[in-house]
């Protein structure tokens, strides 16, 4: 008789994870978990199943810090074995103070570190029937955390920004570029196992290769800079498997001169027509004490020349009111720039100290119950502007990338959610669908007629 015995699999070590504040620091988490799957470890989707929980934190804004810490709490409390990473995890001591249980702390984007305090609270489980993701994963596509159908391409860590009330740089250091070659290869395969739509994301897109003197590479054979051009350009080259033109989303653009070059790649139809630029404010003498560049006459020139050769273009941004020594006369002169400006999406913050940050010591703070009046006048005027602008849209056929099918209701009428290319996920607004096919898929490109609109959202039904 063989003596033979059927080789055990051990069981594989399991990881939670909690992932907190921006998009970059989902890409941090996802890399992170790429590697972790590397490694033999499997993933949790509750606490009580995982040997490990990690919390990747944000630790911009004292609320931030404030949500960061409830987390780790909740994750004490449920779990019991926690490891915390990410910007918050700059200020070990603060986290400690709160939390002196946690088995480890480390900062953002310090992968190596936050892998080696994994092993170390839960050896993996070694083998090769649970070692099957190869170690290149974790410097190219690996596992999402977002849908199949988008993702996130991170091509850039750090900025070289020294605005008055931001700690980016605190936390994150300086700008560091990826290879060019390195993020299109991720994009290659992104785009080849499914995602259609591509969210450029970093500090500051426009600064992109800078660090590196715009370093050139090989790519199929031919040369492309570390720049954001070039790299735009590259990008809207790519095809999905069933050749359409994937969407690409540009966020945290700077508007420095060269953004000029990436309009006409969006009046083409290979660059979704769409910029996120962060204005955070228009009035010179509030720019000048951001420190941030103050020439908003130029931009307005810029914006009206952009829509001119790609008249869809979409321009989000974000404000901050009530910022040190902000005067009424200062506010009026920012409501007046977003008339003029027209900006189609807007999100404004009430200026919030956070430790560390130059702004703290600025004289002639701003009470907060000014704070609130001049808040509430801006999303007056902005969901004004934007009610219009989507208005507008009504009777015209858009194409839209689909997020999600509903189950027939009692008729037999099937809705879905989907996005325009003037939406950008889990930030700007959605477009609703009536009476869509069953066929209909999460990632599904379609035309749809608009049927209305709302401040926020269109409604629509299949061309």
């Amino acid at each position: 008789m063989s003596t033979n015995a059927t080789p055990s699999i051990p069981d594989q070590k399991k990881i939670g994870m909690v992932s907190l504040g921006c998009p970059k620091a989902l890409v941090d988490s996802e890399r992170i978990l790429t590697r972790l799957r590397a490694d033999g470890y499997a993933m949790s989707a509750d606490y009580a199943g995982a040997d490990v929980v990690l919390v990747n934190t944000c630790g911009f804004l004292d609320s931030a810090k404030e949500e960061s810490l409830a987390a780790i709490g909740e994750a004490i409390a449920e779990n019991g074995r926690v490891i915390v990473t990410g910007c918050m995890g700059e200020d070990a001591e603060a986290i400690r103070a709160a939390h002196p249980s946690v088995l480890a702390v480390t900062g953002a984007h310090q992968y190596e570190d936050v892998v080696e305090a994994v092993h170390e609270a839960a050896p993996p489980s070694q083998g090769p029937y649970v070692d099957l993701i190869p170690q290149a994963a974790f410097d190219e596509a690996g596992l999402k955390l977002t849908p199949r159908h988008y993702g996130y391409l991170k091509i850039s860590e750090g900025c070289n920004h020294s605005c008055a009330f931001c700690i980016i740089p605190q936390l994150r250091g300086k700008l560091a570029s990826r290879r060019v070659d390195a993020v299109l290869r991720e994009a290659e395969k992104l785009v080849a196992a499914g995602t259609k739509e591509l969210l450029v994301i970093s500090q500051d897109t426009s600064a992109y290769g800078v660090d590196t003197r715009h370093e050139p590479r090989q790519w199929h054979g031919r040369e492309v800079r570390a720049h954001m051009t070039d790299l735009a350009r590259e990008l809207g080259a790519l095809r999905t498997p069933e050749g359409d033109v994937p969407w690409v989303r540009l966020h945290y653009v700077y508007p420095y001169p060269h953004v000029d070059a990436v309009i006409p790649l969006m009046a083409d139809g290979l660059l979704t027509p769409y910029l996120d630029i962060p204005f955070q404010h228009a009035a010179p003498r509030v720019l000048k004490a951001m420190k941030r560049p103050a020439n908003e006459a130029r931009v307005l020139e810029r914006i009206r020349e952009w829509r001119r050769i790609a008249p869809d273009l979409t321009i989000r941004s974000s404000f901050v009111v009530g910022f040190p020594g902000e005067t009424e006369e200062d506010f009026r002169y920012l409501l007046d720039w977003l008339e003029e400006a027209q900006l189609d999406r807007v999100g404004a913050f009430r200026f919030e100290p956070v430790e560390g940050a130059a702004a703290n010591a600025l004289p002639d703070p701003v009470p907060e119950a000014v704070k609130e009046e001049r808040y509430a006048r801006l999303m007056e005027v902005t969901e004004r502007i934007s009610t219009a602008r989507l208005a507008a849209k009504v009777g015209r056929t858009l194409p839209v990338i689909v997020d999600e099918v509903g189950e027939p209701d009692e008729d037999g009428d099937i809705g879905a959610t989907a996005r325009s290319q003037a939406d950008a996920p889990e930030i700007d607004g959605q477009v609703f669908l009536r009476n869509v096919s069953a066929d209909l898929r999460a990632g599904d490109f379609v035309d749809v007629v608009v049927e209305d609109a709302d401040a926020h959202d269109l409604y629509a039904a299949p061309a």
